[in-house]
This record gives C-alpha cells, sequence and structure tokens, in this order.
C-alpha cells in the first residue's frame, strides 16, 4: 500500500487557504446550476457557485494494484480539503508489460486499447471514487516527454540505470514520442502534423471522452501535458508556434465536437512569442487586472511585449522587484541580455497565448520548475535560491497577464522546487535518470545538465523551499490565477519528487 506523507502539504494547504480566505468572492453571472464545471472571463464555476481551487498532480494514481489504495489516497487528499487533482488519462506501451497498469498498446503503426482490469477499469476506478470524495479530476490526455534509448535520438539512458519500476517516473507512461517511433516517423513534431498519427490519437481521445461523458467529476480535458515542438527526438526545421497551435485547435474543435459536456484545456508550461504570427489575434480590450485588492482602479490589460520584457530586465519599470516574504528582494541590478530569452520568444515552438484564444479552448496553463526553465535573468545581489523564486515570481506575473488579455481563466498546474534532501533522486522531466545521484552511472547525459552544478547550496533547503512556495501561491492569488497545483504531495514513491 502507498504511504501518504501529508505534513507538509497540511502546510501548504494553510497557506493556500490563507491566501484565498485574503481574496474578495466573485459574483458569477449568467451561469446554470450544471453539476459540470464551466469557464469564463470570471472564472470556474460549478453548481451555480465559483471555484477557486488548490489541487495537486497525482499522474501515478492508476497505476496503483489495488481499489482500496486509490481510495486511500483520495480520501487522504480529500480530507485536507483538496478540490482538484491531475491525473494521466493515458498509459502507452509498445510491448505488453507482464505486470502492472497499461492503457494502450501502440506497435507498428497499430493501436489497441486495454479495456481490462489493468487497462481502462483502473480509470474507471479513479474517475468513481474521485466524485464519491467530491474531487474534480484534470485529465490529461498524452505527454511531450518519452525518453527512452532509440536510434534516432541523441541517446538518452533507460530506466534501467536506476533500475525503478515502469511508471514510477511521469515520462514513463508512453505519449507523443511513442506514437513517433511506433508510425516508423523520425521527428517530435510528426505528431502533430502525420494523418496516421493523428487518427489514431484521435480514436484513443474519442474513447476516452466518450466513456466519462457524463461523469462530473472531469474537471477537463487536458489535450496533452507541455506540448512543444522539441523533445527527446529530433524536432523538423518547418515546426513553429502555429505548428502546434493548429494542433490544439484540431483536438479542441474534436472534442468539442463530441463532448458538450466538460471544458478543453491546454496543459502547456506557458511559453510565450511576443513578437510571432497569430493564428488566433486578438484585439486589446479594456479589461480588469484580476483580483484587484478592494479600493484600487482597474486597470488596462496588454499584452505581454518584448519591451516590457526588456524594461523589466534592466529594472526601468516601476513595479520592478520582487516579494519574497513580503519584502522586496530584488534590487533594479541583473544580468543584461539582447535577447528576451527562449520562453518569451518563441523558441520552443509554444503560443501559449495564441492556444488560449483558440475558440474551443476553456483554459490554460503555465508551470513553474525553475530548476529546469530559465524564467528571468539573476540578479547578482540575491543568492541562488533566491533567483529562482524571483524568476518564478515574474514568470506567474506574465503569465496572468497574458491570460487576463485574452480573457480566460489561468491555471498553474505544477510547481516545485528541488531540495538539497533529495537532489540524489531528482530526476528532469527529460530524462530517465538522476544527473546528481554521485554514486549512480549516469549514461547519456548531455554536459549541460551534469555541468550545470554540484554545490548543494544551489538548490533550496526545505525552508527555503516551503517560503518559495507560498511567495508563488501568495503571487498566483494576487494575480488572479483560477488554481493553483503542487507538483505532487509527498508520498513513498522515491522518485520524480519536488517535495
Amino acid at each position: 500500500m502507498v504511504a501518504v506523507h501529508l505534513l507538509s502539504y497540511f502546510w501548504l494547504l494553510a497557506s493556500i487557504w490563507s491566501c484565498l480566505a485574503a481574496a474578495p468572492p466573485r459574483t458569477i453571472s449568467k451561469r446554470g446550476n450544471s453539476s459540470f464545471v464551466s469557464s469564463s472571463e470570471d472564472g470556474f464555476s460549478v453548481n451555480g457557485s465559483s471555484l477557486r481551487f488548490v489541487g495537486t498532480n497525482l499522474y501515478w494514481l492508476p497505476t496503483l494494484e489495488s481499489n482500496d489504495d486509490i481510495w486511500n489516497v483520495l480520501k487522504n487528499i480529500s480530507d485536507t480539503g483538496t478540490k482538484v487533482i491531475r491525473i494521466w488519462a493515458f498509459n502507452d506501451v509498445e510491448t505488453i508489460p507482464e505486470s502492472g497498469t497499461w492503457f494502450q498498446l501502440v506497435q507498428n503503426g497499430t493501436t489497441t486499447i486495454n479495456d481490462g482490469p489493468t487497462g481502462l477499469q483502473k480509470l474507471d476506478t479513479v474517475v468513481q471514487m474521485a466524485e464519491q470524495q467530491g474531487l474534480y479530476v484534470i485529465m490529461s490526455l498524452t505527454n511531450n516527454w518519452n525518453p527512452v534509448p532509440d536510434t534516432t535520438s541523441s541517446g538518452i539512458a533507460s530506466r534501467n540505470v536506476l533500475a525503478v519500476p515502469r511508471n514510477t517516473l511521469s515520462n514513463d507512461y508512453g505519449g507523443m514520442d511513442l506514437y513517433v517511433r511506433q508510425f516508423g516517423l523520425q521527428d517530435h513534431d510528426d505528431f502533430y502534423t502525420n494523418d496516421n498519427v493523428l487518427t489514431a490519437f484521435q480514436y484513443y481521445t474519442k474513447q476516452i471522452v466518450l466513456r466519462y461523458l457524463n461523469s462530473p467529476a472531469v474537471f477537463s480535458w487536458e489535450l496533452a501535458n507541455d506540448a512543444r515542438c522539441n523533445s527527446t527526438l529530433p524536432t523538423s526545421p518547418t515546426c513553429t508556434t502555429q505548428t502546434v497551435t493548429k494542433w490544439h485547435a484540431l483536438m479542441a474543435e474534436f472534442i468539442a465536437s463530441i463532448d458538450p459536456n466538460h471544458i478543453v484545456s491546454a496543459g502547456t508550461s506557458g511559453f510565450q512569442c511576443t513578437n510571432c504570427p497569430k493564428l488566433y489575434p486578438i484585439t486589446p480590450k479594456a479589461s480588469p487586472s484580476p483580483s484587484l485588492a478592494p479600493g484600487k482602479k482597474r486597470s488596462r490589460v496588454t499584452p505581454l511585449t518584448e519591451e516590457q520584457i526588456m524594461r523589466q530586465r534592466t529594472g526601468t519599470l516601476k513595479e520592478d522587484g520582487v516579494m519574497i516574504r513580503g519584502r522586496r528582494a530584488s534590487t533594479a541590478t541583473r544580468e543584461v541580455s539582447s535577447s528576451i530569452g527562449p520562453t518569451t520568444d518563441g523558441s520552443y515552438g509554444v503560443d501559449s497565448q495564441d492556444i488560449l484564444n483558440i475558440p474551443n479552448i476553456g483554459f490554460g496553463s503555465f508551470q513553474v520548475f525553475p530548476d529546469q526553465n530559465t524564467y528571468a535573468p539573476n540578479d547578482p545581489n540575491l543568492d541562488p535560491v533566491q533567483n529562482k523564486i524571483a524568476s518564478g515570481l515574474t514568470w506567474i506575473q506574465q503569465s496572468a497577464q497574458f491570460a487576463a488579455v485574452v480573457g480566460k481563466p489561468l491555471v498553474l498546474n505544477g510547481f516545485g522546487l528541488v531540495t538539497q534532501s533529495n537532489l540524489n533522486d531528482y530526476v528532469p522531466f527529460n530524462m530517465t535518470c538522476a544527473p546528481y545521484a554521485s554514486s549512480k552511472v549516469v549514461m547519456g547525459v548531455t554536459a549541460a545538465v551534469m555541468d550545470a552544478t554540484t554545490t548543494t547550496t544551489n538548490f533550496a533547503n526545505d525552508t527555503q523551499q516551503q517560503q518559495g512556495y507560498s511567495s508563488f501561491l501568495q503571487m498566483g492569488n494576487s494575480a488572479g490565477l483560477g488554481g493553483s497545483m503542487q507538483y505532487q504531495v509527498n508520498t513513498s514513491l522515491p522518485y520524480d519528487v519536488f517535495v
């Protein structure tokens, strides 16, 4: 049985509830009493009431061996006051495993869905028990990441390096690259454009969507986790932000055509492209910034621009600096670069603002993992951990800005800080081994990651992690996010954790 250790999670929830308690209630207008979650410019609602939530990721939940295990996890989560969980609604394999859970076999250009007790019946159990516990489930339909040894890739180490069971790591559930490999293709972005792959993925999606068509426990259909042009497979030179946006539009329209009950959501990391041409351009209008403090004037929200980013980086904006534990920690002296950086220049092939403005997308998402992404230049006046927290806060502000311009809710669907205590077990999203584990043999790990640092003080201690999480939650609350979700609760699973 999986033992769930909830002490740190109770602390986290206490911080969140204090944030939400300080926010003024929202008035939901022109909404019915549907038991299905809906979204609008005002946020989320269900049963005629507004829903602003805190949640956690439990990608591994359907893989637990017994129904009792699943029930106990969901009950423990529900008892904390959590309202929303996020899981993988996919579990693709290239060969049928001898044991364990799998939902779909993708092999040699064909697919077979496992409808048995080791397959979708496990997903049925999760959805049914979540409803009984009063929880809503964000169902993610595929993943950008599935790093395994492959002749077309740069050689990524297999899970045997760590000898961990299948499905321990969040990137070990199949996903886009598995389709690409098994359909005899080469580039990661073939997943978005190849007709045979699209047909296969739509077939699987249809089976899942129709299976839970009438379940009010489903919060939304998340099209993909962290979709982008690049992965551990090569990227074609033709993949652009419009490639990824078109795929989201296609899939959102497909799901909306068969499911009138549930929201379709984007699960991107929030990457933007300030200067990219838009498939779904918006005309900025005078709309209020969300969650304004009482007595403050409503301000006009405009799209994030390259000029704004550069001014923030040079410290010429009035609001320059970030608040950490109630104090403005950053001075205006920062590393100066002529580039706005890959998170906002389209380098990853993602324009989250354009995706969010797709008519059939109900809400957007972004993630905050400053140990794996650089969201802002370092401030030399701050230590490495403070810089990570500060850059995460900047990213929350920028992400909330693009969502406010579009006029749809935004969810922080994953955040985390790697701690010194779990550094040896920390596995990045695009790897299958722990690069900082001194006692383990590491194969196929890029020099950029291995040479990044070996100084443990560059990573948060437990106190700094709690301070960082509190700052993220406070910023998300003040920025008007529709929900915030920790990467996952602290469980007995030893790898791929941030808490």
